[in-house]
């Protein structure tokens, strides 16, 4: 990879993963209109592991509660961070065993064509856009129950769909429930690390496998680049949703899905 190639990579898996936009869009977008070849598995496992490690690091409050809440349910004990790791864990589930029978079934790859991603950025865009602008804002994390969680994480499936984007979803979801906009985010961030990690390690685990592993200075650099960008465009979405809506957003995936689409057909 060429220095250029690899910053960008980076900084738009950074930039976009818990953004309501679609990572996976972008990322599969890159090499199309940059005229570059794959990345290839080991600097994408590089950028996801960046990316999560700026999650948990926003979050660090939330995952020390958790992981102590898990040894507390070890012990037997039930505690706010062990039901709250409860519920994410319950939330994961659903995505994960999609996720695992269409990639062992091989239908992930007839999914990633600019056609679907373009379609897919415009339909869940405006979902988001009506859900945000009509549903009430009542509830906050600590009203999330086991039935929403499940909710949630049935729409999280949706976003195997390449342009759908995990976060947006996860979050049109929460917000229809009548979350609030940070805490529906909160929601949606939380539940990206469990899939992240098991992502991340599933396909580690191929790469090692097929002895493509090689930690270089290039995979070092693009976890870092992912990984600052990843905490600055947490940073910034939380303290736009404490006084704003999530339309900038949905205008950026309206703009997006257009020009591809006139890229496509025109």
């Amino acid at each position: 990879m060429s220095l250029l190639h690899l910053i960008v990579v980076a900084m738009v898996q950074g930039l976009t993963e818990f953004l309501p936009i679609s990572s996976s869009a972008h990322l599969i977008l890159v090499p199309l209109v940059g005229d570059w070849p794959d990345q290839g598995p080991t600097i994408d496992i590089a950028v996801h592991l960046g990316t999560l490690g700026a999650v948990m690091l926003y979050f660090r409050q939330d995952v020390g509660a958790m992981f102590v809440g898990l040894l507390n349910l070890l012990r037997g004990r039930m505690t706010p961070g062990a039901r709250l790791f409860l519920l994410i864990s319950l939330g994961t589930l659903p995505a994960l065993a999609v996720g695992y029978v269409l990639a062992n079934q091989g239908y992930t790859a007839q999914l990633r064509s600019p056609l679907v991603i373009a379609w897919a950025t415009l339909v869940f865009g405006l979902l988001l856009w009506a859900v945000d602008s009509w549903c009430p804002q009542v509830k906050r994390i600590g009203q999330l129950g086991y039935g929403g969680i499940l909710l949630i994480g049935l729409a999280q499936t949706l976003a195997l769909i390449p342009g759908t984007s995990r976060s947006g979803i996860t979050i049109t979801a929460a917000r229809a429930l009548g979350f609030e906009r940070e805490d529906a985010a909160r929601i949606s961030l939380l539940l990206s690390i469990p899939i992240i990690l098991a992502a991340g390690g599933y396909q580690s685990l191929e790469v090692v496998q097929s002895g493509q592993m090689a930690l270089g200075l290039d995979a070092l650099l693009a976890a870092a680049l992912a990984f600052a960008a990843a905490l600055l465009a947490v940073a910034l979405m939380m303290r736009w949703l404490r006084h704003a809506s999530y339309t900038p957003f949905v205008v950026y995936r309206l703009l997006l899905g257009a020009g591809l689409l006139y890229w496509l057909y025109g």
